[in-house]
């Protein structure tokens, strides 16, 4: 896994009381666990895939259900310092945090308690990461920073009624202070947002969400102002710049200023209470972990948040002693699995993938971790092909019970790549049908790039990069495809030859 992960001990992510009682949540959109009770975790269940409905109906989006194995996963862990300790990076702000992953998006946060009032900061922020998902889920066209930014606080501003409805839009109160004071957003003009070459990081950068949501708030209800956010959006689509579009659909930027300010100080602000009719959450089912698997939640955890060399020995540890305990724990052995994978052991980590198999031959993750350790492994066999052959194979099984599952779709794609060989045309097909399952993940995107590339398709490949060239949490990966996107338009005729020494070196993992 390629997140790093601040050192959490087993005690630091379970509550004092109740440690065993793990639920899993599963919906059509999430997965969660928690170490709570089960009304809890369904009406958490509920409020989440109510949330996804809210989304769908106000964006218009028609989205297909995700595979199992592509829906979010939510981890709920003890408090927000264990949140901060898993995040890594020193920020004591950290209330909760979104890792976009093909085949494995993860959310980590603190344990929340639902209810028809105003939410938590947690949830709020889950929320915001979630319309992030969802946005990049049923859309690739890249948005520009503030309504990115200014969408995603504006659908997490939400409140869950008891009723069963969801109220969508409504005053963003853990942005009032920054909205308000002088020195914050009150000082960030709307031209800043709308010109991305006017957007600095400094000490007013948290305020630019503030201002991004008054703006998206404003243009989506003021009634003189009615259709021109939808404008905006087309001639964006048309090829116009922000500030071309924006001074084109919103007029004098001056006035809009103004109104804004005026807007703010309005006493009452409308929001969409949208009815449970027309925010259904669909099934829900409930299952208690056993007591390895509940005593396994924290390697599991820490192994999805990711490990780096040094610190994947600590969570094998941990790992190992629980599977001592429960041995004949399918999910126990994939956990083991993948723990011997993440310290490079993978004739152990295949051994206890066998055995989860054994048990339980539908568990993914148990094939997931297989397949993965076989590829690894047949990079140093003597006979590389048969060795990428029979890792192919397991992840062909996988396939044959997930269709839809990412992983086996990219590794059939790389095991030509890492041989050296050009990709057939069924193992592109694979990528870009596991990019087109798993949009939200850059990486994966920026693969599908190099691929259209070397296939000289360079309009394909620039429409791929957009989404990471503009992402404004895509950090030192955006700047990597805004290099490749540039060496597109200067070159019609390149062949992608030097497509890793133009991306190289600026790479990397996107921010939280």
């Amino acid at each position: 896994m390629r997140f790093a992960w601040a050192v959490v001990g087993v005690a630091a992510l379970m509550p004092a009381a109740a440690r065993a009682e793990w639920i899993e949540s599963s919906s059509a959109h999430f997965v969660v666990y928690a170490n709570s009770s089960q009304g809890e975790v369904q009406r958490f269940s509920e409020q989440l895939e109510r949330y996804h409905s809210a989304l769908a109906l106000l964006t218009k989006s028609n989205s297909e259900t995700p595979s199992p194995s592509n829906r979010v996963t939510v981890y709920v862990v003890s408090s927000e310092e264990a949140v901060r300790k898993l995040h890594g990076g020193g920020d004591k702000f950290v209330a909760g945090f979104y890792l976009p992953r093909a085949g494995g998006s993860v959310a980590i946060v603190p344990k929340v308690t639902t209810s028809s009032r105003e939410l938590e900061f947690s949830m709020t922020t889950l929320l915001h990461e979630y319309a992030h998902h969802f946005m990049l889920t049923s859309s690739s066209f890249p948005m520009p920073r503030w309504y990115s930014e200014g969408s995603a606080e504006f659908f997490s501003a939400a409140t869950f009624p008891t009723t069963g409805g969801v109220s969508i839009g409504r005053p963003a109160m853990h942005r009032a202070a920054e909205l308000i004071l002088p020195g914050f957003a009150r000082d960030v003009h709307v031209t800043e947002l709308l010109d991305p070459a006017k957007q600095v990081r400094g000490k007013r950068y948290d305020s630019f969400y503030g201002k991004s949501w008054l703006l998206f708030h404003y243009l989506t209800f003021d009634p003189a102002r009615k259709g021109q956010l939808s404008r905006y959006n087309q001639l964006l689509t048309e090829g116009r710049s922000s500030p071309e579009a924006a001074t084109q659909a919103f007029g004098d930027l001056a006035v809009l200023e103004k109104d804004l300010d005026a807007y703010l100080r309005k006493p009452r602000m409308l929001s969409f209470d949208l009815k449970p009719a027309f925010v259904p959450t669909g099934a829900v089912t409930l299952r208690r972990l056993s007591a390895g698997e509940a005593e396994m939640m924290p390697v599991r955890i820490r192994s999805d948040r990711g490990v780096n060399a040094e610190q994947a020995k600590l969570v094998l540890a941990d790992a190992r002693a629980v599977a001592t305990r429960y041995p004949d724990d399918p999910q126990v052995q994939a956990s083991l699995a993948e723990a011997e994978h993440d310290a490079g052991n993978d004739k152990e980590a295949i051994a206890a993938a066998d055995k989860a198999l054994a048990r339980d031959p539908a568990l993914v993750r148990a094939h997931v971790q297989k397949g993965l350790s076989l590829f690894r492994m047949a990079d140093d066999a003597p006979d590389r092909a048969a060795a990428y052959r029979q890792a192919r194979v397991a992840f062909a099984q996988l396939n044959r019970r997930e269709p839809d599952h990412p992983v086996p779709l990219i590794h059939f794609y790389m095991s030509f790549v890492q041989q050296g060989q050009t990709p057939t045309d069924l193992a592109y097909t694979a990528l870009a049908q596991a990019s087109g399952l798993a949009p939200f993940d850059l990486d994966l995107r920026m693969m599908l790039a190099s691929e259209l590339v070397r296939r000289h398709r360079l309009a394909d490949a620039r429409t791929a990069l957009a989404p990471i060239a503009y992402n404004p949490h895509g950090g030192s990966l955006a700047v990597a495809a805004q290099r490749v996107m540039a060496r597109i338009d200067a070159d019609p005729q390149w062949d992608g030859h030097d497509f890793t020494a133009i991306s190289a070196n600026v790479a990397g993992d996107s921010e939280d």
